[in-house]
């Protein structure tokens, strides 16, 4: 059986999959180090690799397809090299991925988020701002909200370490239109390999909160 291991992005933990591992035949959704109900445990980039090939190998999971949201692209990205044939695929959603010897910032203007994270003792707040425009109610933005934790600032500035070329992980790319049309530059430049697939969503940066149903039949297809 196909195993589903989901990873949310920043600020998130594995709360956020609630709707859509209902529509899942087997899903693990993971809280990464420093996050929801993990947050006292200390948390860098490769301790968040380490929670995603951990966890893997602590259940002896085979056949996975390992899922990685916004942030998360990055650590699930390196965790997907680590765990060899244990992989079946590579799922992105609207998601980061590593460049070796690169950090999370690579490839954008993110000085305003290292100065939140300087000002707020080496954690990124979530704010309201990266929720709207998203197709989420006020509402539901509030409820996430709630449960979002700050995001440990050393997994964002801590460098990715990769032996070979994501481009031959079989990787299917999720891009959430309402966040931007075109993938990001390092995403952009893995998509004409033929290990890679492009799906198309049309809803916001958060599906898992905007259209899990939606998303859940994507990652069926995907493993079919």
């Amino acid at each position: 059986m196909t195993e589903f291991v989901l990873v949310a992005g920043a600020w998130l933990g594995a709360w956020a999959w609630d709707e859509v591992a209902k529509e899942l035949p087997s899903a693990r959704p993971l809280t990464l180090s420093g996050l929801a109900e993990k947050r006292e445990l200390p948390a860098g980039q490769e301790r968040h690799v380490r929670d995603v090939v951990e966890e893997i190998e602590r259940l002896d999971l085979r056949d996975v397809v390992l899922v990685g949201h916004s942030y998360s692209g990055v650590p699930v990205g390196q965790a997907a090299e680590r765990i060899g044939d244990r992989l079946r695929r590579l799922v992105l959603v609207d998601a980061g991925v590593p460049v070796d010897g690169e950090n999370f910032f690579h490839g954008w203007d993110s000085a305003g988020v290292r100065r939140e994270i300087e000002e707020n003792g080496g954690f990124w707040p979530p704010q309201v701002e990266q929720f709207a425009g998203q197709e989420l109610s006020e509402e539901r933005i509030a409820g996430i909200l709630a449960r979002a934790t700050p995001h440990p600032g050393a997994s964002l500035s801590e460098p990715a370490s990769l032996t070979g070329s994501l481009a031959d992980v079989p990787t299917t790319y999720i891009k959430c239109l309402l966040d931007g049309e075109e993938p990001i530059p390092p995403v952009a430049a893995l998509l004409p390999s033929p290990s890679w697939e492009l799906v198309r969503m049309d809803t916001g940066h958060w599906p898992m909160f905007s259209r899990p149903r939606e998303l859940a039949r994507i990652l069926r297809q995907i493993a079919e």
